[in-house]
């Protein structure tokens, strides 16, 4: 676990190879790849982690099949061969998903559609996802809950993440390998100074200086505002923000396919199943001019989301029956493109090292699928300036819990419940999802439900918030409830406050700083 610094404010810590700035999945990727090259890396996240961008996604590891379209090939290709690599690296927070494309109210003609289909197919080494098949839906399962239900529609498969929890397990790999990762601590200014980079940072404890080599600007929303609190920054590079929201409906088919769908206006929108009871309806595409900050859904998107539903399905939703919404700030690099959905999500490393000058590295753009490459290639940038590093590593190790035999999820939830036989199965399954391997260290030497203490609602249990405080950087009750997990869908009302009440008392809280 890493450690949080409890020095008195204004007193400096020592140096670090790389200071973070960002705990979001790119900041998380390129702290874990660094730390287990043998550098000394310290992130800071001015909230929780992936409290942002990298927690309000569709929830996809995908190449991006409506990528094509504009043309990014390369994208989506790096996006494809990191899929399956994911796959096998996280089984537990991922995992296969089919998606149903039906062709019956599509703008764009079968045959494009099929074209570039076979493209999707090929073009990233496909070896454990199934390819592209054609079905008649009035005939298919899958066509259950559509209407019309006719004519054809394709199926092809991507995966599934758990996305703020792949940000988690990405910094408990980087604290595990030596870095030091820190929640509610902000970047107050940065400035070169001889031999690198001398930075102040403001936490729970005050503000305090810190020293390092480099500076990296994963900030996300955020880059531009970084930027502009180093007074010499490089700022030739723009960010444009494009806000996508999502909703949460009850389940509008059965099945545990996913659909993605083409609108009239060419955009697309996915629905896909969501936490047993529920279908998850997005994303939009709506320019952001206001400073970063915390998103919410506009009821033009909703109104957008609730027509698709309707366009598409057999049941109409209204506004009163949307069970949770969510919406994210996604910081693209600005290519000038007119349209926010054709804004490339392709990913840009802008290295500020001229003349001898402090390296400090920004990033521009990315998404969760090709994270780990961007990492790769981030720490490729700064490979000069760290010749005692030793080489990429990352590709095919294993993330926290992910230590499954074979990657078969199935087979390792059938030996839990060999082994907590007194445990509910639901129960089990839904920490195994959760936390893979490491489900030990959640239920300790428990073998009852009793054992594992206060129950806060449903099926969350005392064990596993102190897990979560102590190993996890939960803070609050939507760390929990909304980012460690989705239990806010399936508690009652009074869980966030039980929670809260908890972690305030004296020795949960103690163990928060000690953890």
């Amino acid at each position: 676990m890493a450690e949080i610094d409890g020095m008195a404010a204004n007193v400096a810590v020592d140096g670090v190879d790389l200071l973070i700035v960002g705990g979001g999945i790119n900041g998380a990727g390129i702290a874990r790849d660094a730390a287990g090259r043998g550098l000394s890396v310290l992130l800071v996240e001015q909230d929780d982690l992936a409290s942002h961008t990298s927690s309000a996604s569709t929830k996809l590891i995908h190449g991006g099949l409506r990528y094509l379209e504009y043309g990014e090939f390369r994208l989506v290709r790096e996006a494809l061969i990191e899929r399956e690599r994911l796959l096998n690296m996280a089984p537990h927070i991922i995992w296969p998903l089919e998606f149903v494309l039906p062709q019956n109210q599509s703008p764009r003609p079968a045959w494009m559609v099929r074209l570039g289909l076979f493209m999707y197919d090929h073009l990233g080494g496909r070896e454990k996802l199934p390819g592209t098949r054609t079905v008649d839906l009035a005939q298919a399962a899958v066509g259950a809950g559509l209407n019309p239900r006719k004519g054809k529609a394709f199926i092809y498969s991507d995966c599934w993440v758990e996305d703020s929890r792949l940000v988690v397990l990405n910094a408990m790999d980087a604290a595990a390998r030596g870095a030091t990762i820190e929640t509610r601590t902000r970047l107050v200014d940065a400035s070169r100074v001889a031999g690198g980079w001398e930075a102040i940072v403001e936490g729970p404890e005050g503000c305090r200086t810190v020293r390092a080599k480099v500076l990296v600007n994963a900030a996300g929303p955020w880059v531009a505002d970084v930027l502009g609190r180093v007074p010499d920054a490089r700022t030739d590079r723009g960010v444009k923000l494009v806000k996508g929201s999502h909703i949460v409906v009850p389940r509008l088919y059965p099945g545990d396919h996913a659909f993605m769908l083409q609108n009239p206006d060419r955009r697309i929108v996915f629905a896909i199943p969501y936490e047993r009871d529920y279908t998850l309806v997005g994303t939009t595409d709506e320019v952001w001019d206001a400073k970063p900050g915390k998103a919410t859904i506009s009821s033009e998107e909703t109104g957008y989301l609730l027509e698709t539903i309707g366009r598409y399905f057999d049941t109409t939703v209204s506004e009163n029956e949307i069970r949770w919404s969510y919406a994210g700030i996604r910081p693209l690099y600005d290519d000038k493109s007119s349209n926010a959905s054709a804004v490339t999500r392709d990913y840009v490393l802008d290295l500020d090292a001229s003349e001898g000058r402090a390296p400090m590295l920004s990033i521009f753009g990315g998404k969760i699928t090709t994270y780990r490459k961007l990492a790769e290639h981030a720490m490729k940038e700064l490979a000069p300036f760290f010749p005692q590093a030793s080489g990429a590593w990352t590709a095919g190790a294993v993330l926290p819990g992910g230590d499954m035999a074979d990657a078969d999820f199935d087979r390792f939830v059938t030996g839990l419940r060999a082994r907590y036989r007194s445990l509910p199965p639901a129960l089990l399954r839904r920490l195994a999802r959760a936390y893979g391997t490491r489900i030990d260290q959640v239920l300790g030497s428990a073998q009852t439900v009793a054992d594992l203490g206060q129950c806060f609602g449903g099926d969350l249990y005392q064990a596993e918030v102190d897990y979560l405080v102590a190993d996890e950087w939960a803070r609050t009750s939507e760390d929990i409830l909304y980012r460690r997990s989705k239990l806010g869908l399936h508690t009652p009302d009074h869980t966030a406050a039980a929670i809260d009440a908890y972690l305030a008392t004296p020795q949960v809280a103690e163990a928060a700083v000690a953890g």
